[in-house]
């Protein structure tokens, strides 16, 4: 089981994303995303989302707000993954170059028609429908193949 963090960061009626063409052997290859990754031992799932936005964009979060847990039962290699997902809308520092791909601000009206994992584009939807929400997502080769919703007051 792998625990992650991701991260939908809204300014100006734009939503950063990041379109993944760096890494090598990348599951998320070619599309776009939020910022996120693995939680270390002994950090929180807030510290985990703060420090991997810092890392990848040179952003320093202030109060991300959880939204949901998505769970990714044997997504990559067989892992199961559970991701924290969250928003944010204060923030500080210079945006910066990232390692995993180009980091670019995307107008929210065009967020979905971005390249992105079908599941994205579910939860993207339901982040402005819902406060907080439970999702898991089943996939096959890439390709979405079930999904169950359950939403939290």
């Amino acid at each position: 089981m792998k625990l992650g963090t991701l991260c939908y960061i809204e300014n100006n009626n734009k939503t950063l994303m990041l379109h993944r063409i760096k890494k090598q052997n990348d599951i998320h290859e070619g599309n776009w995303i939020g910022l996120g990754g693995k939680i270390e031992n002994g950090e929180s799932p807030e510290e985990c989302v703060i420090r991997e936005i810092n890392e990848e964009s040179g952003l320093i979060l202030k109060e991300p707000k959880l939204r949901g847990i998505l769970t990714f039962p044997s997504f990559a290699n067989d892992d199961d993954w559970y991701v924290y997902l969250y928003t944010a809308t204060e923030f500080e520092g210079e945006l910066r170059d990232s390692d995993e791909g180009v980091l670019k601000w995307i107008d929210n009206d065009k967020l979905l028609d971005l390249p992105m994992s079908q599941g994205d584009k579910l939860f993207l939807k339901w982040l402005k429908e819902y406060n907080i929400f439970s999702a898991k997502f089943v996939y096959e080769n890439s390709i979405l193949i079930d999904y169950d919703l359950t939403i939290n007051a």
